[in-house]
């Protein structure tokens, strides 16, 4: 299995659904924001109450629109599943498929006919797909509460090093609206999410990897 230090660069895009290089970049905070001592035991009030909301949200689909660091703009569908379980279906010739199945994530390029697999863990993306969402442990580094949104910045240097996640949320419903991973370069990539159900039945094959295909591909073209 690779580690995050084996993306090439060709594919930040993609990266901006969670999977970035963990560095040792500074950490850009976003004026206005109220910042969080690492010390600091007490969660505010409006962080909790997303986590628990979004925490409770099991499964959910729907459409998603992606900027680039550049202005790149994709989109298409996706699917998540708690604990741990996503999939992105991009639109376009590419036919980029990101899936995770709760232990990994794989990238699928079929027009490249490439397959690269990332441990779940190592990637921000776990804070969006674990059971509970954790805010324990310094990960909320921010918070910025707006008529319109509430936003979140959360990091886990343990894991990620100084790359992080900012969540926007709708203040009435707690509904996630939009994310950005900044990678340790301080490159930027929104993930917009619409036309979202909640509570939606999906296959359980939706999420499944391929990893003997994936085995057999990276032998082949090495």
């Amino acid at each position: 299995m690779k580690t995050l230090t084996d993306f090439a660069p060709a594919r930040r895009q993609v990266l901006g659904l969670g999977l970035v290089l963990a560095g040792a970049a500074a950490i850009n905070v976003v004026p206005g924001f109220q910042l969080l001592a690492q010390a600091q035991a007490a969660i505010p009030p409006a962080a909790q109450k997303i986590a628990d909301h979004f925490s409770s949200v099991k499964s959910m689909s729907g459409e998603f629109v992606q900027f680039g660091p550049k202005g790149e703009q994709t989109g298409g569908k996706f699917f998540l599943e708690r604990p741990g379980k996503i999939r992105f279906n991009y639109d376009g010739s590419s036919n980029f498929r990101v899936i995770s199945d709760g232990k990994s994530v794989v990238i699928l390029n079929k027009k490249l006919n490439t397959s690269d697999l990332y441990p779940l863990s190592k990637t921000p993306l776990k804070l969006l797909l674990d059971d509970r969402i954790d805010l324990s442990g310094g990960r909320v580094k921010a918070v910025k509460e707006e008529d319109d949104l509430t936003t979140i910045q959360l990091s886990d240097k343990s894991v990620f090093g100084n790359a992080r996640i900012t969540m926007m949320f709708d203040p009435k419903s707690y509904e996630l609206r939009q994310w950005t991973i900044t990678d340790a370069q301080g490159k930027d990539t929104t993930v917009m999410i619409f036309n979202v159900k909640e509570g939606v039945s999906i296959p359980p094959d939706t999420f499944a990897i391929d990893y003997t295909a994936n085995r057999e591909l990276n032998t082949k073209t090495r």
